[in-house]
């Protein structure tokens, strides 16, 4: 559903979208190129990350690369929220496996036709190898997303990651009945049912592939034959290179290009986790476009 708002940027349109993920209405924005857009791309954003930090990035690929971009706010977060998180239900897995789905099927309704490409960032990434409606997807991308274990974390971010899975925000969690993000340093508030899933699969070894068969789909990217484009990044403390080509071997026998992004040899002073998409990186991203 197109909402009335829209806007021009740098000659490039803007425009704000609803759309349904189950009894959910997200909350979305499609940047359009001036002119055909050879491919459209669906960004799904990381955990607590909401879709207006990567409106630059959206806009450059619009406006540079003539690449159609959607991105949006998960269900009971950011911009799609419907209530305070205490009130939420949403899993992390709904996330993934309903929102991220719906969110391809609304790119398709504005561009049919033209090669559909995902960006995952993190948890945008995560469980992409379990989804299906797959079928005309051309491309994955994949950005500091893993399968991680909390032994994974270098030192000193360890400590800070004992903390949030073992610490005071579980029990600040469980009083409350949401994760009070904000208060606790992490910068969003999450329901629930994303913290304490998200929890399971960080201090789990396999994440979530243990739960797959028995509650999770089983892996099935292998079959689609869907290449994937894997960047790690080497300053990433949150999803270090090991964790994102663990998530490698979950995407199967498809064709796989793996990269890690080093903050020197791109003449920047660093990355992290969430540094890739950030403004002031913009001399990385055409490295995250497929070559060619």
């Amino acid at each position: 559903m197109l909402d009335r708002h829209a806007e021009h940027t740098a000659g490039i349109r803007e425009e704000e979208l609803r759309f349904a993920s189950g009894d959910a209405l997200l909350s979305g924005r499609l940047f359009r190129p001036d002119g055909a857009a050879h491919a459209a791309v669906v960004l799904n954003g990381a955990t607590g990350v909401p879709q207006r930090f990567y409106r630059h990035f959206a806009r450059w690929l619009a406006a540079e690369q003539q690449i159609a971009c959607l991105t949006y706010d998960y269900t009971d977060f950011g911009d799609s929220a419907r209530d305070h998180p205490r009130r939420s239900t949403v899993t992390m897995a709904d996330w993934a496996l309903a929102d991220q789905p719906a969110a391809r099927a609304e790119m398709r309704r504005h561009y049919a036709g033209v090669p559909l490409w995902v960006i995952g960032h993190s948890l945008g990434a995560m469980l992409m190898p379990l989804q299906d409606d797959l079928e005309d997807v051309a491309r994955m991308i994949v950005v500091a997303g893993g399968l991680v274990h909390h032994h994974d974390h270098p030192w000193p971010y360890r400590a800070l990651a004992l903390a949030f899975w073992f610490g005071h925000v579980p029990l600040a969690a469980r009083l409350l009945g949401y994760l009070p993000g904000r208060a606790v340093g992490f910068g969003a508030d999450l329901p629930a049912g994303v913290y304490w899933q998200w929890r399971r699969w960080c201090t789990t070894r396999g994440s979530y592939l243990p739960e797959t068969g028995r509650g999770l789909p089983l892996p099935r990217w292998k079959e689609t034959g869907i290449p994937v484009d894997l960047f790690a990044v080497a300053d990433d403390d949150v999803v270090p290179p090991p964790a994102v080509w663990r998530l490698g071997e979950v995407f199967g026998g498809a064709a796989q290009h793996r990269t890690v992004l080093v903050p020197r040899e791109l003449g920047l002073k660093a990355i992290g986790h969430l540094g890739a998409f950030a403004r002031e990186n913009a001399a990385l991203w055409p490295r995250l476009l497929p070559q060619g």
